[in-house]
C-alpha cells in the first residue's frame, strides 16, 4: 500500500530509471561510432568490442531479461558506478586522458547530479577523478607527481568538475522545486491533507490489488455534521477552523497505513486497505468519540461538533471494491437521513453502539 509521498517518488524512481536507460544506450551507441569510424588509432580493439559486448549484455539482463527489479535509488546508482566503470575501460583503450571519449564522463555526472543528489554525485566525481589519474600514471608514469604534470592533468579535469558541481546545484534545486509543487498538487489548501486527486490515484492502486488478490478494503466517508448552521451563526471563518480541527482529529484517530483525503466541503474520505469491516468500524467510532468529547476552542468558547460516517468494505458487504466509494457514500446518507452523529455499515452486519446497517 502507498502513501500519496510514496506514490510521488516511486513515480520519479521509475521516470528516472527510463531516462538513464536511454543515456545507457546513448554512451553504447557513442563508443560503438567511435570504433567504427576512429579519428586515431584504437589501442585494443578485441578489448574494447568485449567491454561494448559486456555492458549490452548488463544491460540487456538488468532492464529486459528476468524478472523486473524493483527501481530504487541503489539500483540507480549501481547503474551510474557501472557507466563509470564502461567509460574508464572505453577510455582506457582509446587514447587514456587523451581519449575524447573522457567527455562520456559528463553524462554519468549528469545522470547522477539528476537523480542521486549532491552526495552521490561528489562520491561519484571522486571516483572519476580516481580513474582518471590511474589513466594519467599509464601515461606519464611517475611523471603525473612533478607539479607541472599534475596541474596539467587537473586542468583537463577541472571542466568535469565544473560541470559537476554547476550541474548538482540546478537539479537540486529543479528536484526541490518539482517536489513542493507536486505536493500542493496533491494536498488540500485548507487542511493539509490529500485532496481527491492524490487519493484517487491511491485508491485506483489499492482497488486493483484487492481485485487481484482478494485482500479486504474498507472506505469511510465522513460528513462534518450541521456545518451550514455553524457559518451561519459564527461565519465562515469558524466554519473553516471547525473543518481543520476536524481534519486534524480525524488523522490522529486513523492508523500510519490509512489514506485520509478532503473529499469537498464538509465531507472527508479514508481509505483503509487491508481492514475488515470490524476494523472499519472501530476507526469510525474512535473518530467519533475524538470530534465530540474535544470541541473546537475559539477565545475560550468551546464549540461542539459531531460527524456522520458511512463504512462499506470488501469483500464482507460489497462484490467489487470498484464500487466502495458509492457504497460508503449511500451509507453515509443513511446515517445523516436517520438522524446524524452515526455511523452506518453498508450490509446486515452487527450493530454496535450508533452503528446501524444500511439498506
Amino acid at each position: 500500500m502507498l502513501h500519496c509521498s510514496e506514490l510521488c517518488k516511486d513515480n520519479e524512481l521509475k521516470s528516472f530509471s527510463r531516462s538513464m536507460a536511454e543515456l545507457q544506450w546513448l554512451m553504447l551507441i557513442i563508443v560503438m561510432v567511435y570504433f567504427f569510424i576512429p579519428t586515431r588509432t584504437i589501442d585494443a580493439p578485441d578489448t574494447l568490442i568485449a567491454v561494448m559486448s559486456t555492458y549490452g549484455v548488463f544491460v540487456l539482463l538488468l532492464r529486459y531479461i528476468g524478472a523486473p527489479i524493483k527501481d530504487t535509488p541503489w539500483k540507480l546508482a549501481i547503474e551510474t558506478w557501472a557507466m563509470i566503470t564502461f567509460i574508464t575501460l572505453a577510455v582506457m583503450q582509446t587514447g587514456g586522458i587523451e581519449s575524447p571519449l573522457q567527455n562520456l564522463y559528463l553524462i554519468a555526472i549528469i545522470a547522477c547530479a539528476i537523480t542521486l543528489g549532491k552526495i552521490m554525485t561528489i562520491l561519484e566525481v571522486g571516483l572519476i577523478a580516481c580513474c582518471y589519474l590511474l589513466m594519467g600514471y599509464q601515461h606519464h608514469s611517475t611523471d603525473i607527481f612533478t607539479g607541472q604534470t599534475f596541474t596539467f592533468i587537473m586542468a583537463r579535469f577541472s571542466p568535469l568538475l565544473l560541470v559537476a558541481y554547476v550541474t548538482s546545484i540546478l537539479a537540486s534545486d529543479i528536484l526541490n522545486a518539482k517536489k513542493r509543487i507536486t505536493e500542493l498538487s496533491q494536498t488540500d489548501d485548507l487542511t493539509g491533507i490529500s485532496n481527491m486527486r492524490a487519493f484517487n490515484e491511491i485508491l485506483e492502486k489499492e482497488i486493483a490489488g484487492a481485485a487481484r488478490y482478494s485482500y479486504p478494503l474498507s472506505i469511510l466517508m465522513i460528513d462534518l455534521d450541521r456545518l451550514k448552521a455553524v457559518n451561519d451563526q459564527y461565519g465562515h471563518n469558524t466554519g473553516s477552523a471547525l473543518i481543520r480541527h476536524a481534519a486534524r482529529l480525524m488523522k490522529e484517530g486513523i492508523r500510519e497505513a490509512d489514506i485520509l483525503a478532503r473529499y469537498g466541503g464538509d465531507e472527508f474520505v479514508i481509505l483503509m486497505p487491508h481492514t475488515d469491516t470490524r476494523g472499519a468500524e472501530l476507526v469510525a467510532g474512535r473518530i467519533m468519540e475524538l470530534i465530540e468529547t474535544r470541541p473546537l476552542n475559539i477565545d475560550g468558547f468551546r464549540l461542539p461538533a459531531s460527524v456522520s460516517i458511512g463504512i462499506a468494505s470488501y469483500p464482507e458487504n460489497v462484490g467489487h471494491p470498484g464500487t466502495l466509494m458509492d457504497k460508503a457514500d449511500t451509507a453515509l446518507y443513511k446515517s445523516k437521513m436517520s438522524g446524524r452523529n452515526r455511523s452506518t455499515t453498508c450490509g446486515d452486519q452487527p450493530e454496535p453502539a450508533r452503528v446501524q446497517a444500511c439498506a
